[in-house]
């Protein structure tokens, strides 16, 4: 099966930029760089394997198909919804965050 294209909201994409400058901020452009590897690493797994990520946060939000999977190396996750033809990347937030009520708004 083809690979899936993978479509950014734009809060997803403004939590990208966010951890992307707080990572060469705190910690130099290295960094900042193993952050996005390890994202596309996690986005390009999402592509091959859909279904690859939890439905935790589906379950307890009752948001359907909604999927988390984590970075490598980066306390992260990406959240997201498959379909038949892509992949609807909801939001990338750091795990400290309060997931439920952020995701919440998301609905």
């Amino acid at each position: 099966m083809a690979s899936r294209k993978v479509r950014l909201r734009a809060r997803a994409a403004s939590d990208v930029d966010t951890a992307v400058d707080h990572y060469q901020h705190e910690a130099g452009d290295a960094a900042a760089l193993d952050f996005i590897e390890s994202l596309e690493q996690a986005i390009g797994r999402i592509q091959r394997s859909p279904h690859v990520g939890s439905l935790q946060f589906s379950y307890e939000l009752a948001i359907p198909e909604l999927r988390a999977l984590g970075t490598k190396r980066f306390p992260y996750l990406i959240f997201y919804v498959p379909h038949d033809d892509s992949i609807d990347v909801w939001r990338v937030l750091h795990t400290r965050r309060d997931i439920p009520n952020t995701l919440t708004d998301e609905r």
